[in-house]
């Protein structure tokens, strides 16, 4: 019996909309993380969240920024499923170690990436009340209005992750990494 309190599909339970999605899953991954599975329980949702992964790897942000975004959101919420996932995706997109675990607490030794991670926690700690002094930080680190609008959907799309492996106890299918509490 799974701890989960939304059960994952199986091969045999999804639907056949669900499994079609959850073939593109496994295609990119080479396995189904339970997180899929776990939202698959809605064809809709599921379809949603893969579409939101896809567009946005296609988009300026590069991934392995995307995946320090990433790190840091579910860091601040307190997710472990999404921050062992992003930090073996982020680990495969050539970010190194100390890179990964100063991008949980919305560092970096890159002012460039800095300035993002702390637009992104800014974003999250506000619920998007953000100002436009928060928003000139990023142009003058180099971003432009493309940029800054894909961390905004970078933060949307790990928030969407986040509140359904919290809040359904996704199990944990990835190398497990310790939650950091931010610096008081």
């Amino acid at each position: 019996m799974s701890s989960a309190r939304i059960d994952p599909v199986t091969d045999t339970t999804a639907s056949p909309e669900a499994k079609a999605v959850l073939a593109q899953i496994h295609g990119a991954f080479g396995a189904t993380p339970n997180m899929f599975r776990t939202v698959a329980r809605s064809p809709a949702a599921l379809q949603s969240m893969w579409g939101s992964f896809g567009a946005l790897g296609g988009g300026v942000i590069p991934a392995p920024l995307g995946e320090q975004i990433a790190v840091a959101v579910a860091n601040y919420n307190g997710c472990d499923y999404c921050l062992a996932a992003h930090t073996a995706l982020g680990r495969k997109a050539g970010v190194g170690a100390a890179e990964m675990a100063a991008a949980q607490l919305g560092e970096s030794a890159d002012p460039r990436t800095g300035a993002a991670l702390r637009f992104a926690l800014q974003l999250v700690e506000r619920r998007g009340h953000v100002g436009e002094a928060d928003v000139q930080a990023l142009r003058d680190a180099g971003f432009d209005d493309a940029h800054i609008v894909e961390i905004v959907a970078h933060v949307a799309l790990n928030l969407f992750t986040n509140y359904v492996n919290v809040a359904f106890a996704v199990p944990v299918d990835f190398p497990g990494v310790k939650l950091r509490p931010a610096a008081a």
